[in-house]
C-alpha cells in the first residue's frame, strides 16, 4: 500500500478556507499512518486504521480537533446497537481511534491549538474504552485424561487410516499444539530447517512466524522440544516426512507438507491451516465426541499452558513458550482443576505446621 506524500505540519501558515481545514485534517491522518509504517505496522493494518479513523470522523461530523469523549460514546454505541458489530470488531475500532488520538496529543497538540484554537481531547478514554473482547470468553480445555483419550485413540488409528500420510501429519501437528502450545498458523509455516536438534538439551523449534502485536509483522522465538516433543520430531522426520516426496532433505521444504505438489517445482506444497483444522475436528468427533464442536486447535494452546502450569512450570516460562508479549495474556490461558486452590492451601499449611512443630527433628 502506498502512503500519501505529506508535508511538514510545522510549515508556517494559517487556515482560512474550508479546503485548507480539510487538507490539514488529512495531513494529521497521513502523519499518523506514516509513523505507523515507520514502527513496522503492516500495510493491511495501516489501511484498516485509516478506514476506521475516517469512519469515525464522518460519523462525528466535525473536524478531528473538535472531537470529544461524548463523540466516542455515541460512535461506540452506534457500532454495537445499530450496526450490530461483534465485541471484537468494536474493540478493534476503538483501539485504532484511541491510538490515533494518542499520537496527535503527543506530537501535535501545540500545532493544532495554534492553527485551530482547539485543545485536543482523547475521545476513547478509560470510561468508554472497551476491554479486550475475549476476557469473558473463557476457553476451558479438556482434562488430562480426556486429552489422552483423544490422542491415544487417534494414534492407534493411524496405521489403518485410508490415507496414512495426511492422518500422520494431522496427528503430528495437533501433538505440537498439545505439547508446545504452538498456534496453528505457526505450525503450518514451519520448514524442515526450523527444527534445531543441536540447540539445548531437547532441541528447539525456530518459530519464525510468531504472531506480532498490532500487525507489526512476525515475532520469532525458539521453543524447546519439551514434554517428549523431541521424540515426536524424531518419529516424524525418520518415519513419515520422507514419504511425502524427495524434498525431505531440502531445509527450505515445508515441515508439514500437503499431498499436492507445486506445478512448477514438483516439490511438496505447504499444508494450509484449514486442512489441519479439518483433520483435528474429525479426530475430536471420532475419539472425544463429548467435545465435538467445542475443542479447537487454539483450545489445545490453553490445554498446554494449563497442563504445564499444573506440572510446576512457572508463568514466566509458559509466557515465553507461548510467545505472549504480556504475562496477563498468559494468565488467561491457565485453567486449573476445581480443587487446585484447596490442594495448594493444604500443602502450604502442611509446610507451616512442619516448621512450627517443636517435636520435629532439627
Amino acid at each position: 500500500m502506498a502512503l500519501a506524500v505529506v508535508r511538514s505540519l510545522n510549515t508556517p501558515r494559517q487556515l482560512r478556507t474550508a479546503q485548507e481545514l480539510e487538507d490539514f485534517e488529512q495531513e494529521l491522518v497521513d502523519q499518523y499512518l506514516l509513523a505507523s509504517a515507520g514502527a513496522g505496522v503492516s500495510d493491511g493494518t495501516v489501511a484498516g486504521d485509516r478506514r476506521v479513523i475516517f469512519e469515525f470522523l464522518r460519523y462525528a461530523g466535525i473536524p478531528a480537533w473538535a472531537v470529544g469523549p461524548e463523540d466516542g460514546d455515541r460512535f461506540l454505541t452506534y457500532q454495537r446497537k445499530d450496526c450490530g458489530w461483534a465485541p471484537s470488531t468494536v474493540q478493534g475500532k476503538a483501539w485504532a481511534i484511541a491510538s490515533f488520538y494518542d499520537f496527535l496529543i503527543a506530537r501535535y497538540q501545540g500545532d493544532v491549538h495554534a492553527l485551530t484554537g482547539h485543545v485536543l481531547a482523547q475521545p476513547i478514554d478509560e470510561f468508554n474504552r472497551p476491554v479486550k473482547a475475549n476476557y469473558s470468553a473463557t476457553r476451558i480445555p479438556p482434562s488430562d485424561p480426556e486429552v489422552e483419550q483423544l490422542f491415544s485413540g487417534w494414534r492407534a488409528s493411524i496405521p489403518q487410516a485410508r490415507k496414512y500420510l495426511p492422518a500422520a501429519r494431522d496427528y503430528f501437528a495437533a501433538s505440537l499444539w498439545r505439547r508446545l502450545g504452538l498456534r496453528i498458523s505457526e505450525t503450518a509455516k514451519l520448514d524442515i530447517k526450523d527444527w534445531r536438534p543441536d540447540l539445548g538439551e531437547f532441541g528447539k523449534l525456530h518459530i519464525r512466524f510468531g504472531k506480532g502485536s498490532r500487525g507489526r509483522g512476525p515475532k520469532p522465538r525458539l521453543v524447546p522440544a519439551i514434554d517428549s516433543a523431541d521424540d515426536l520430531m524424531a518419529w516424524w522426520l525418520a518415519d513419515v516426512r520422507h514419504q511425502f516426496g524427495d524434498d525431505y532433505l531440502d531445509p527450505d521444504a515445508p515441515l508439514l507438507p500437503s499431498e499436492r505438489h507445486d506445478l512448477y517445482t514438483g516439490r511438496c506444497a505447504r499444508i494450509g491451516t484449514e486442512a489441519l483444522r479439518s483433520g483435528f475436528k474429525s479426530a475430536v468427533r471420532l475419539y472425544l465426541p463429548t467435545w465435538e464442536g467445542r475443542l479447537t486447535p487454539h483450545g489445545m494452546r490453553h490445554f498446554c499452558a494449563s497442563s504445564l502450569y499444573l506440572q510446576g512450570m512457572d508463568l514466566k516460562a509458559i509466557q515465553e513458550l507461548l510467545g505472549h508479549e504480556w504475562l496477563s495474556t498468559t494468565t488467561r490461558y491457565i485453567h486449573v482443576h476445581d480443587d487446585h486452590i484447596e490442594h495448594t492451601w493444604a500443602v502450604v499449611n502442611q509446610r507451616t505446621s512442619a516448621r512450627l512443630d517443636p517435636t520435629r527433628a532439627r
